[in-house]
């Protein structure tokens, strides 16, 4: 018999709803089930296509000696990508109490919500060291029942240095930031195999932004360097799928060759972000092959049909990791023939021996022949027999922040490589956002899953939605994207800032109460909500002129300054925005009967990341000058007009382009 679990949406909910253990959904039921029977709670937090918590699942979940041990708990399960809030609070205190954090998230706590244990994964049974679930819940059930008193007093301290954790630190702007920054990532760069640090490796392209925003305003090949040859890397690399395109989640080893094989939609949206910039930095069309095939990859794979796109797939088939991507050399030679198969075999690694359990990775490592185009038939016969041997997983929440990634992926995507079909997918996407994931109050939601809206949006989602309007402004300059960027704007202030300390906290003021409100500034393998509030605060301040995104856009870098000095690597997207406020900025007023073919051209040619760009029609000139009221005495006529603006002077209009210095 099903659990209620099997009235939820979540896939990762319903993947436990056959447990034999009485599982809650995090709830007042829940709560009050717990302090009703007296007991404790047992948290299990997790996501659809985390590998271990399958393993997890299977060990324990499914298991009948568990769910009766369980008995003595109230158990709640959470999507951590539903419920980012819950996840933050009690990752922090895993973090604190273990020194990492990781899922499963694995909680004990009291019923006022208050933890006093945490861990990740844990075995049925006593394993390597490792505590197995067995022994830990007949041990905590025992003290819950028998010495009480240690459980609480642990959970109080906790809870109270949980709340003790709000910082007012403020700092001030300078580019020192910026170049230790630099210097950092520099120090844990590896110099042969690109990425930072030790295996496993994680792609983490924000950092390659920030490198490549440094480059742009420095014009050091050592920042360009380093961005290329992890870029280059990593599409050579198992962590690149040669046959169907797109990234897996990281690599198990420093080569970039074993991954752990399940794909995400914000790594491979802000992966397509990375590779173009560097395309454009370089002319090397090798990266906007792969910024291509990624694109495509998210189009063929992870696209509904109404427009929103899904968070990912499983890493594992039929109960085993991998099994979907790797291949021997007979299945090659049996899908291609024997020419055309033992050539793939040379080209992409695939041995009798293996690379990977006795089979092999497609990979490109030390290979320097052209690799075989997204296009070529023999890839594509490839990619069709590996969907009819076993299947993926896909997760098919629809999450609002992860699709504004994409969206910013799409919108760059479709200018740069001026493609239709990516543009059109942006704006399909942000079509659905409207329609399907926003309230009668225009408020966000954070998740829609068939048919379902559930749970109200985070700062992640107006914050990385904003930003995902102004990029298709940039792409497409139709003054409704920025009209809502400047609405979702004002709508992150007034719902998340901290007017006490400084900062965005991840959760509305109006939101559920948790035992602490979050705040996360660390750039994880997504940039953080105030990481990118900060970008956009500065964007819509140069882009309107508006006092209200200046100030608040101060206040934002005053906040991060003081976050971020400690470390600054850690939050390369936050020092973006640094770069933009920092380095000089120009600003270009395009007036006309429609936007120029050479403004496109530029931006398809150029990062232009230290300009900001508005276009004035008869069409849209009463919009504009409500959302930036400086354009309303800028003039239109059938001729196109430039003015061009730099550190708070502005040059005599032009009707030539070729006469601007855009540099």
């Amino acid at each position: 018999m099903s659990n209620r679990l099997a009235n939820e949406k979540s896939p990762y909910l319903l993947q436990h709803k056959d447990n034999p253990v009485n599982w809650y959904s995090w709830g007042s039921d829940a709560f009050k089930k717990a302090k009703n029977e007296d007991k404790p709670i047992f948290l299990s937090i997790g996501y659809s296509t985390c590998h271990w918590c399958h393993v997890m699942a299977h060990e324990s979940f499914e298991d009948n000696e568990i769910a009766e041990l369980l008995d003595d708990y109230v158990c709640i399960k959470v999507d951590r990508e539903e419920r980012p809030d819950i996840d933050s609070v009690y990752m922090t205190v895993c973090q604190a109490l273990t020194g990492s954090g990781g899922w499963p998230l694995t909680i004990f706590m009291t019923p006022e919500q208050k933890p006093f244990f945490a861990g990740t994964y844990f075995p049925k049974t006593n394993r390597y060291g490792r505590h197995g679930l067995v022994d830990l819940l007949r041990q905590i059930s025992y003290l819950w029942r028998e010495e009480r008193d240690k459980l609480l007093k642990s959970s109080e301290k906790i809870t109270s240095v949980l709340m003790q954790s709000r910082s007012s630190e403020s700092g001030e702007l300078d580019k020192s930031i910026l170049l230790r920054g630099y210097s950092l990532l520099s120090k844990s760069f590896d110099s042969d195999w690109g990425g930072f640090g030790t295996a496993p490796k994680f792609p983490t392209p924000h950092n390659l932004l920030f490198l490549m925003r440094m480059y742009e305003a420095e014009n050091k090949s050592e920042y360009l360097q380093i961005v290329e040859t992890t870029l280059k890397a990593m599409a050579d690399g198992g962590i690149f799928d040669h046959i169907g395109g797109g990234f897996s989640r990281y690599s198990t080893d420093k080569k970039w060759l074993v991954p752990h094989f399940e794909k995400m939609l914000y790594d491979n949206a802000l992966l397509i972000l990375a590779y173009l910039e560097a395309f454009q930095l370089t002319k090397n069309s090798f990266y906007t092959d792969v910024a291509m095939r990624t694109a495509d990859y998210i189009l063929n794979e992870l696209t509904n049909q109404e427009g929103g796109f899904f968070c990912g797939q499983d890493a594992d088939s039929d109960g085993i990791e991998g099994k979907y991507y790797v291949f021997t050399p007979d299945e090659v030679l049996r899908v291609l023939g024997e020419q055309d198969g033992m050539k793939f075999c040379t080209e992409y690694d695939i041995t009798e021996r293996g690379n990977f359990e006795g089979k092999s990775i497609p990979n490109r490592i030390g290979k320097e022949d052209k690799p075989w185009g997204a296009d070529d038939p023999r890839l594509k016969r490839l990619c069709e027999y590996r969907k009819t041997r076993t299947h993926l997983h896909l997760d098919n929440k629809i999450l609002l922040s992860w699709n504004a990634w994409a969206i910013i992926a799409m919108s760059r995507a479709g200018l740069i490589l001026d493609n239709s079909r990516y543009t059109n997918s942006a704006a399909r996407a942000q079509k659905f956002i409207r329609e399907k994931m926003t309230d009668e109050n225009d408020r966000l939601f954070i998740r829609y899953c068939d048919g379902e809206t559930a749970h109200n949006g985070q700062l992640d989602d107006y914050a990385v939605y904003a930003l995902a309007l102004i990029e298709l402004y940039r792409s497409t300059f139709e003054i409704g994207y920025l009209n809502e960027a400047t609405l979702r704007a004002k709508q992150m202030i007034d719902l998340f800032e901290d007017a006490e300390f400084g900062g965005y906290y991840l959760t509305a003021h109006d939101a559920e109460t948790l035992i602490t409100r979050p705040k996360e500034t660390y750039d994880g393998a997504i940039p953080s909500g105030n990481s990118v509030a900060e970008i956009v605060l500065e964007e819509l301040a140069s882009l309107t002129g508006e006092t209200v995104f200046r100030e608040a856009a101060e206040r934002q870098h005053r906040f991060m300054a003081g976050q971020i000095r400690e470390y600054p690597s850690a939050h390369c997207f936050s020092m973006t925005a640094v770069s933009k406020a920092l380095y000089p900025h120009k600003e270009l007023i395009c007036t006309g009967l429609e936007v120029p073919k050479e403004l496109y051209t530029y931006l398809r040619e150029y990062p232009a990341n230290n300009l900001s760009i508005l276009f004035k029609s008869e069409k849209n000139a009463k919009e504009l000058s409500e959302t930036a009221p400086f354009t309303a005495d800028y003039p239109v006529s059938e001729n196109t007009v430039w003015y061009l603006c730099e550190n708070g002077s502005c040059h005599s209009p032009q009707t030539y382009f070729g006469k601007l210095n855009l540099g």
